[in-house]
C-alpha cells in the first residue's frame, strides 16, 4: 500500500495519519474503522468474487466503500497498520461454534501488532460483535471493554491433543464476557492462507454466512447497528436492543445507503437458506 492510498484509506475512515506507530493511535484507528466499515457478507448473496489480495480489498473497502468478513476486513486493515509503520502479523483461527466445538482451520483472521513502544496488540476488526479496542496480546487476566469484558487465555489442548504447551508459545483462546469466542495460533501467516477459508464460507451450505444476510457497524454512541436480512436491529450502549421489519425494497436499500454507505441497485437475498449439503 503506497501513501496516497493509505491517505485515502485513513480518509474513508475518518482518521488523521498519525505521527508515529503508537498503541494510542491503534485505538483509535481500530475504533474508527469499526464505526465506519461494517462486517458485510453481501458480496456473498450479490455473486460477487471474493479476492483476498491487497489491491482488490483496497477497492472493494476504499473504492466502493463497502465492507467485508474477517478476511477481508482484517486484511486490508493489517496492510494499512503495515503501511503506517506498525510491525504486523496474520494469525489464523478457528470459531467456537455451538456446544464448544471449533470451526475449520483458517477460520477466521486476525492481527498481532507490535507498535513503536514495544507493545503487542491483538487487533480484530472483522469479528462482528467484538471489542471496540485492541487486546492486550501478553495481558492474561481481564481486560475491560465497551465491547465487553474480555480474556486472553493460553488454550488447553483441543479433543486432537493440539494447542497447548508452555505459557505464552502455544494457541491462545480470545473469551468474552466468559464465553470463548474464537482460538487463535501463534504462528504467523500470509493473506494467501486464508484462501481456502475464504471460499469454503463463501461455499459451503454449511457455513452461517451461504445461509444469512448481515450488515452492521458500531456506532458513534457506542452502540451497533445491524441489517439483517430485513430486520434493523439497533443495540444501545446499555445493551438494550429495539428490532423492526423492512416492508419495502425502497426501505432495504435506503437503509444499506443511510446507515452503512453502502449503494446498491438490488436487494441482496440469501441464495443458500438449506443447512444440509
Amino acid at each position: 500500500m503506497n501513501s496516497s492510498q493509505a491517505d485515502a484509506y485513513l480518509h474513508r475512515i475518518g482518521a488523521e495519519r498519525p505521527q508515529r506507530p503508537t498503541g494510542p493511535a491503534l485505538r483509535e484507528l481500530h475504533l474508527r474503522h469499526l464505526r465506519t466499515v461494517p462486517f458485510e457478507n453481501l458480496s456473498i448473496h450479490l455473486g460477487e468474487e471474493i479476492v483476498l489480495e491487497e489491491e482488490r480489498l483496497l477497492d472493494k473497502v476504499v473504492g466502493q466503500g463497502r465492507g467485508g468478513f474477517c478476511y477481508e476486513l482484517n486484511g486490508v486493515f493489517g496492510a494499512l497498520l503495515t503501511a503506517l509503520g506498525y510491525e504486523v502479523e496474520l494469525l489464523s483461527g478457528r470459531v467456537y461454534g455451538d456446544e464448544g466445538r471449533l470451526g475449520i482451520p483458517y477460520d477466521h483472521l486476525a492481527l498481532r501488532v507490535r507498535t513503536v513502544e514495544g507493545d503487542v496488540w491483538l487487533a480484530d476488526v472483522g469479528f462482528g460483535s467484538h471489542s471496540h479496542y485492541p487486546l492486550r496480546y501478553a495481558e492474561r487476566g481481564e481486560q475491560a471493554d465497551p465491547g465487553g469484558v474480555f480474556r486472553v487465555l493460553d488454550a488447553r489442548p483441543d479433543a486432537a491433543g493440539v494447542g497447548g504447551g508452555p505459557a505464552g508459545s502455544g494457541d491462545l483462546d480470545v473469551v468474552r464476557n466468559g464465553e470463548p469466542q474464537y482460538r487463535l495460533e501463534s504462528r504467523p501467516r500470509v493473506l494467501g492462507d486464508f484462501v481456502a477459508g475464504a471460499w469454503w464460507h463463501s461455499t459451503s451450505p454449511l457455513s452461517h454466512f451461504t445461509r444469512s444476510l448481515v450488515c452492521s457497524r458500531i456506532t458513534e454512541a457506542g452502540g451497533r447497528i445491524t441489517l439483517g436480512g430485513r430486520t434493523v436491529t439497533t443495540t444501545d450502549i446499555e445493551g438494550r436492543r429495539e428490532s423492526r421489519e423492512l416492508a419495502t425494497d425502497e426501505e432495504v436499500l435506503t437503509t444499506y445507503q443511510e446507515w452503512f454507505g453502502i449503494g446498491l441497485d438490488c436487494v441482496p437475498t440469501v441464495r443458500n437458506q438449506n443447512p444440509n449439503p
